[in-house]
């Protein structure tokens, strides 16, 4: 019986080939969009979302455009539960277009690769870099993108620090695992510094952001206390937060994008679902004769709405299946497309299973006026619509 009725289903679903495979398509085309849509928004936190619970972020209390004296540096690391300490410049250069943007950090290499573990660099590699004042590492997509290998020479434009800068690749980072941010460059902050002192002596010996790796998760509200207590009054009092909560105060900044880009998501499927309800409802009032002569012949109410539920599921599924599977390849075309731009952008599972539950969800609905109609047909007033 069961299988009688499924390819019962699968027969009226596409009686009407044109409509049911324009309304299969438009399913794939709102669920693709609404799954993209979503790796957007995923990509905007994947910084957040790869954080360490154990390292921290001291910045300017003022604004991160403010800098840090790089003395603090020996107060930091005195704070008890503070394990481990490197520092960070955002350097701002620009690579022969302004089009072509990447996050450059000047560090200091040996402290600060060890407390970030999930920049895999050949040791080799690390080797030479820690070498060349002016060598630099890269990250693999940022080296796939724009053709970079070890040896080649990068010239940067300053914004922060006029002038042309040449740097020498030492090493290129993979991620050691798949959330891991692998467009950034790393250059030595002691050879900015250097530079700097030298031609503009006040801007020299500071530092944009301390990272600090504390010795357990536990303490980090109270390091974070600690930490900023030693510069209450100073010249540069500090602000010590969390690398999750400094990663999220970027994304606060772009927040009405990320609310407009969630809600574009949803009006997506909103609009599918109006269509599929519209197909359904088509589908139900040219069949009343077909409902009420199977309701004539013994069938009840919740068979024949049960038929309109599965014809609407049959539908929503195939295109909402199309439409994932889809997914991924666009999301890895659109990806290599924008280069730099989303350092990360994968498509979770999360999303897939939002997907998922959105075709459902759209088969449900769009089938239920339908049913509650079909349900309540009386046989007589079904058999009027015989032609």
């Amino acid at each position: 019986m069961s299988g009688s009725f499924f390819r019962l289903i699968f027969r009226n679903a596409w009686r009407h080939r044109l409509r049911s495979g324009l309304t299969v398509l438009g399913m794939v085309v709102a669920i693709l969009a609404f799954g993209l849509l979503g790796t957007v928004v995923d990509a905007w936190y994947a910084g957040a979302e790869g954080a360490a619970a154990n390292r921290l972020i001291t910045r300017s209390s003022i604004s991160l455009v403010f800098p840090l004296p790089l003395t603090y540096k020996d107060k930091i690391r005195a704070v008890d539960g503070v394990r481990d300490l490197s520092w960070a410049n955002w350097f701002g250069g620009i690579y022969k277009e302004p089009k072509n943007f990447f996050a450059q950090f000047a560090v200091d290499g040996e402290s600060y690769f060890r407390l970030y573990p999930e920049f895999v660099v050949p040791e080799a590699q690390m080797r030479d870099f820690l070498r060349d004042r002016k060598g630099c590492i890269v990250g693999r997509k940022l080296a796939d993108t724009y053709g970079f290998k070890v040896g080649d020479t990068l010239t940067l434009k300053g914004t922060i620090y006029a002038g042309n800068w040449d740097f020498v690749v030492r090493g290129i980072y993979d991620g050691a695992k798949k959330g891991t941010d692998q467009s950034q460059m790393f250059l030595h902050w002691a050879y900015l510094n250097e530079v700097v002192k030298a031609k503009m002596p006040g801007r020299a010996n500071n530092v944009g952001v301390f990272i600090a790796e504390v010795t357990g998760a536990d303490q980090v509200a109270a390091v974070s206390r600690a930490i900023d207590a030693e510069f209450v009054n100073s010249r540069a009092e500090t602000l010590t937060e969390t690398e999750k909560a400094f990663q999220l105060g970027f994304v606060a900044m772009t927040e009405a994008i990320v609310v407009a880009i969630r809600i574009v998501s949803y009006l997506v499927i909103f609009i599918i679902m109006a269509v599929m309800a519209n197909t359904m409802a088509m589908t139900a009032r040219e069949r009343t004769a077909e409902y009420a002569t199977l309701k004539a012949l013994g069938f009840s109410p919740g068979f024949v709405a049960a038929m309109i539920c599965g014809e609407s599921l049959m539908l929503a599924g195939a295109g909402g299946l199309i439409g994932i599977g889809l997914t991924f390849p666009v999301a890895t075309a659109f990806a290599a497309k924008m280069g730099t731009l989303f350092p990360v952008f994968n498509v979770s599972q999360a999303t897939v299973l939002l997907q998922a539950g959105c075709a459902l969800t759209v088969g449900v609905v769009a089938a239920l006026l339908p049913m509650r109609r079909v349900a309540r047909l009386a046989i007589v007033d079904g058999l009027r619509a015989v032609a």
